[in-house]
C-alpha cells in the first residue's frame, strides 16, 4: 500500500466515524428526488456502458436536475451528451495530496443540495468514496457487496459478478420497481 492510500484510507476512516446515520423510508426515498449526483466511473469501458444507459437515468428520475461527476483528470464532455446533464470534470485542483476530494469542492458540490447521490463506480474509488461520505442527508445508492455502509445506504444486490451491463441494468430495473410502488 502506498503512502497515499494508506493517507486516502486513514482520512476516509475518520469521516466514517464523523457521520451520521440518516434514516429513509423506502420506496419513499426515491420518489421524487429533485437533485441528482451521478458519480460516474473511471474506466472508458464502463463509461460507454453507462452512456447506453442516460436515458434510462433520466425517465427514472423525471423532472430532477442530473448532474453527472466524472473522474478526476477524465473529461467526458467528448462522449457525453451535454443535452439534460450538467457535467462535472475534476482537476487535479478538486484532489487533495492523497486523491481525496477537497473541501472546497465538496462545498460547491454541497451547494447543489442532492437528495440522491447515485455510484456507478464497479470499482472502489477514494474520490467517490469522500464524496458519499460528505452527503449523510441524501439517499446514497451504489453496488451491493462493493463498500457498504456507511457509504450507501441503499446497496442494490445483483446476481451478475463481471457483466458490467448487466449490473447496470439491475440497478435501474430495482430502482424502478421502487419508484412504481404504490403505497396503499
Amino acid at each position: 500500500m502506498s503512502v497515499k492510500n494508506f493517507v486516502a484510507s486513514l482520512k476516509l476512516r475518520q469521516l466514517r466515524k464523523k457521520m451520521e446515520p440518516q434514516d429513509f423510508i423506502f420506496p419513499d426515498a426515491v420518489q421524487h428526488p429533485k437533485h441528482i449526483l451521478v458519480c460516474l466511473p473511471g474506466g472508458l469501458r464502463e463509461l460507454t456502458l453507462v452512456k447506453q444507459f442516460l436515458p434510462t437515468i433520466t425517465e427514472l428520475f423525471k423532472p430532477a436536475d442530473i448532474v453527472l461527476l466524472s473522474m478526476p483528470g477524465i473529461k467526458v464532455t467528448d462522449i457525453f451528451p451535454r443535452k439534460g446533464f450538467q457535467i462535472l470534470s475534476p482537476n487535479s485542483d478538486h484532489l487533495s495530496w492523497a486523491g481525496l476530494a477537497k473541501n472546497s469542492f465538496i462545498e460547491q458540490l454541497k451547494e447543489l443540495k442532492f437528495d440522491v447521490v447515485l455510484d456507478l463506480n464497479l470499482q472502489t474509488s477514494s474520490f467517490t468514496s469522500s464524496i458519499l461520505l460528505h452527503f449523510p442527508e441524501a439517499l446514497r445508492i451504489g453496488r451491493g457487496n462493493h463498500r457498504g455502509n456507511p457509504f450507501y445506504n441503499l446497496e442494490i444486490k445483483t446476481k451478475y459478478l463481471r457483466d458490467e451491463r448487466n449490473i447496470y441494468r439491475s440497478i435501474f430495473d430495482t430502482i424502478g420497481i421502487m419508484k412504481n410502488q404504490q403505497i396503499a
